[in-house]
């Protein structure tokens, strides 16, 4: 198990077993909105979206054609637990890339 801390209160991402957890100081709304522009602006080509008013889960591939999910999940009125997983197994430092661009979105 690997945990890698972020800046900030609150901010903790945790890289395990292929997954990147961490949480967005964001609602589920706006969440998903900075995912797609994420994945827009890596030049992902986006699968599938699949939202309700709990969670989304986004599905893209790279140029790799490695699949890309990116799992929204409401935590609060203004917090969202986000979970990338690139791959089978995982991919930590595209991962973080991911997670980076879709905070600079919100």
């Amino acid at each position: 198990m690997m945990v890698v801390a972020g800046a900030g209160a609150g901010a903790a991402v945790a890289y395990v077993r292929g997954d990147l957890d961490a949480n967005l100081s964001a609602n589920l709304e706006r969440s998903s909105k900075a995912v797609n522009r994420a994945v827009e602006a890596l030049q992902f080509a986006k699968v599938s979206e699949n939202k309700d008013a709990l969670q989304a889960i986004f599905v893209a591939r790279n140029a790799a054609d490695k699949k890309i999910e990116i799992r929204l999940e409401t935590a609060g009125d203004s917090l969202t637990k986000i979970k990338i997983r690139v791959g089978v197994f995982g991919d930590e430092a595209l991962s973080l890339a991911i997670l980076d661009k879709v905070k600079a979105a919100l």
